[in-house]
């Protein structure tokens, strides 16, 4: 139903019902019906008739809004899936231009690591993308699912504190969140050599607080430039969510990153 017509029936129905009783009152029934029996009168139709038409508008209403809402978040799922499809080809683009080269150099040293390289992260992206996210899952639920995946797969230990009231992101930042989580654990599987990794997350009405943390190597042990790329990833998607990104060695071993938002 269009916004036209649903304007037209606010301003004619009620006018119609409320105005045509009011003329068949004072015409045919001012007689037989006292003025403050016709007000009584009146004044439960009015009731009535109020009752019954902002149930059926606020039906509509609702029905609009929670289509637009399905609409905008699997909107968000596809642009984000295009985007990770993008950085995938890229990436497979520029290792196999390297592995090229070192093929013809004859560093077949170098090229073995740059085709581990492009299956690593051909695998990864496999897992982040072989299961389309339900769009009623909440994010609490996704993150969940997902870790207990990547804990299975990779052997390692995940510890979970996850807080997240209703409202505190919107469906983009949840990609966004999604995603940092996604490209942090990829980072611990690749090169933090972890047994245990722990993520918290802790969302209050002043804002929400990140926390991902491994027992690993730390981020001073490695110099591959896909490890700073990822970090890259990470700071841009911080920065979209109006967040910031710190990346820290923790003081016995492993790395620590911490996301955080304040609201204004």
């Amino acid at each position: 139903m269009s916004y036209r017509l649903l304007q037209l029936l606010c301003i004619i129905l009620p006018t119609l019902l409320i105005g045509g009783f009011e003329y068949v009152r004072h015409v045919f029934l001012l007689g037989s019906l006292s003025m403050e029996t016709g007000n009584l009168y009146i004044t439960i139709l009015t009731f009535v008739l109020s009752l019954l038409f902002s149930s059926w508008m606020f039906r509509i209403i609702k029905a609009t809004n929670d289509k637009l809402v399905n609409e905008q978040s699997k909107r968000a799922v596809y642009e984000e899936r295009e985007r990770l499809a993008r950085e995938l080809h890229d990436g497979i683009a520029q290792s196999i231009f390297f592995l090229n080269i070192k093929l013809k150099q004859g560093d077949f040293e170098a090229a073995s690591r740059a085709l581990s390289t492009i299956d690593s992260n051909v695998r990864q992206a496999i897992f982040n993308l072989r299961s389309e996210p339900k769009i009623d899952d909440s994010l609490n639920s996704r993150i969940t699912k997902w870790l207990s995946e990547w804990s299975s797969i990779t052997g390692t230990e995940v510890e979970t504190e996850i807080q997240i009231p209703n409202g505190s992101f919107t469906v983009k930042d949840e990609i966004q969140v999604f995603a940092i989580i996604q490209e942090a654990f990829a980072n611990i599987r690749k090169h933090a050599k972890a047994s245990q990794a722990c993520i918290k997350i802790k969302g209050t009405e002043a804002g929400w607080q990140l926390k991902i943390a491994d027992n690993g190597s730390g981020i001073n042990s490695s110099g591959k430039s896909d490890k700073k790329y990822g970090m890259s990833i990470m700071q841009e998607r911080a920065k979209q969510l109006g967040a910031t990104l710190q990346v820290t060695n923790r003081q016995k071993d492993g790395t620590e990153i911490i996301v955080t938002k304040e609201n204004r």
